[in-house]
């Protein structure tokens, strides 16, 4: 992976912490509402890089259709950013896996 596709997936990621952390806490009869939990999160980004994913299917589909509403441009784009979405979801996959890995082998 280069460093200008290194420095991307950290902007998303850090774009996406952000995104988490300015979700306003609402008052619902006088108690704060439940703190948004990680596996949340997780399911959401997941959700998001599926949606990226099928979005760019379709854009492929219907170009090779011959559906003269899509260019080839839009095709390639949708592509590239379903990839760096995906590769972004791998690689926090695999910090989780090894920060699960690190825990389990700590001394008791």
């Amino acid at each position: 992976m280069s460093q200008i596709e290194v420095s991307r997936v950290l902007a998303q990621i850090r774009a996406l912490q952000q995104q988490a952390a300015v979700k306003p806490a609402v008052r619902e009869a006088g108690a704060f509402a439940a703190p948004v939990s990680f596996p949340s999160l997780l399911k959401e980004a997941i959700a998001q890089v599926n949606a990226s994913q099928q979005a760019s299917a379709r854009l492929q589909e219907a170009f090779a259709r011959g559906d003269r509403s899509v260019e080839l441009a839009d095709v390639m784009l949708a592509s590239a950013k379903s990839q760096v979405n995906f590769r972004a979801m791998t690689e926090v996959r695999n910090r989780l896996v090894a920060a699960y890995q690190d825990i389990m082998n700590m001394p008791i």
